[in-house]
């Protein structure tokens, strides 16, 4: 989706702000950009929408060079969140948000319909909030504002820089939630520019840390980790190394011997055991055990260890399936966790 080849900036006071970058963020990713002051994240981040034009390279939007894109079409489908929320302080909620919308001559009623769904999406009931000003706002509703405004218009990425940095810790942690459930709601793609390593850890599916205009490491949370590759790296992670840490697709075996079709309904009374159920697309379908239905709740792939053993604790289930969006993958069972720590301390004792 988003392509950076080679690309360089010096600024005119001689400042290399990007050294030879080359980077790629999938389609529907979410990917967090974060390093020292001055390492280069906001300039690349400002560079996908060129309010900052490189002095060398090239950057790729869905493999179309941005230079040949008109600059206002190329913004109507990036939207984007700053720190400073900036929402118009004469406009209620429901302006706010419709202002894109309303520039792309979106009919009102479907502008509306928008507006009311997304504020929905982030717990803000449009009959209480559409009419307020921005003033009658706490700051963290301002800020759920400032996102979904940067949503209105369906764009396909989203820029966000540092957006939550001004919040309260409690505020903070409330949207980085919001944030990842809106990305598996509308899986658009996601520069996120941060300066805190928790956050970033927290909400990325790919954590791109930086220095001095270079990346250093581009890795899951999970691997940044578990396997930092420099010094720097390490120093700047600092004491998060743990094996609960760890995303179960790393650890997680294949569960064939466990599934079962839909169409195999009739099979289900005369089957002893636990099975997973998935239909003729791979699509997770639900759990049997002994012939009847379980209610558990699939584990993600990218959960990490600490949670997903304690959402098998509570489930009083020897294994639970694990799905990609609504894929089924995998299973996890105690045995699965019992072997990973053993493999993982052993490891760590050779190493000591």
């Amino acid at each position: 989706m988003i392509e950076f080849k080679h690309v360089g900036k010096v600024y005119k006071d001689g400042t290399q702000a990007l050294d030879d970058l080359s980077l790629k963020v999938d389609e529907g990713e979410l990917v967090t950009l974060i390093g020292p002051s001055g390492c280069g994240k906001t300039t690349t981040l400002k560079m996908i929408n060129r309010l900052i034009e490189p002095t060398s390279g090239d950057i790729y939007i869905n493999g179309k060079n941005i230079k040949s894109v008109n600059i206002h079409e190329l913004r109507f489908n990036i939207g984007y969140v700053l720190q400073e929320i900036a929402l118009f302080p004469h406009m209620s909620v429901e302006e706010n948000i419709a202002v894109v919308p309303e520039m792309r001559k979106w009919k009102k009623k479907k502008t509306r319909k928008r507006v009311h769904d997304l504020l929905e999406m982030v717990d803000l009931d449009p009959a209480v909030y559409a009419k307020k000003m921005p003033r009658e706002l706490s700051g963290g509703q301002q800020q759920r504002i400032g996102v979904v405004r940067a949503l209105a218009a369906d764009p396909d990425i989203i820029l966000m820089d540092e957006p939550f940095s001004a919040l309260d810790p409690i505020s903070r942690m409330q949207l980085q939630s919001d944030i990842q459930k809106i990305q598996k709601q509308i899986q658009k793609t996601i520069v996120f520019v941060t300066h805190d390593m928790d956050e970033a850890l927290a909400i990325g599916d790919r954590v791109c840390l930086m220095k001095a205009g270079k990346i250093i490491q581009m890795d899951t949370p999970q691997t940044l980790i578990l396997d930092p590759k420099t010094q720097f790296v390490k120093d700047f992670i600092g004491n998060r190394k743990s094996p609960w840490l760890a995303a179960i697709d790393t650890i997680m075996s294949t569960p064939n011997k466990y599934v079962l079709e839909v169409s195999e309904t009739k099979k289900y009374p005369y089957k002893k055991g636990l099975f997973f159920l998935e239909d003729t697309d791979g699509e997770f379908a639900g759990i049997v055990q002994d012939g009847r239905t379980v209610a558990a709740t699939p584990l993600q792939n990218n959960e990490t260890l600490a949670n997903a053993s304690e959402k098998l604790q509570k489930s009083r289930l020897d294994m639970l399936p694990v799905v990609k969006g609504n894929k089924l993958i995998g299973m996890l069972s105690y045995q699965n966790i019992v072997t990973f720590l053993k493999d993982y301390y052993t490891q760590d004792e050779v190493v000591d």
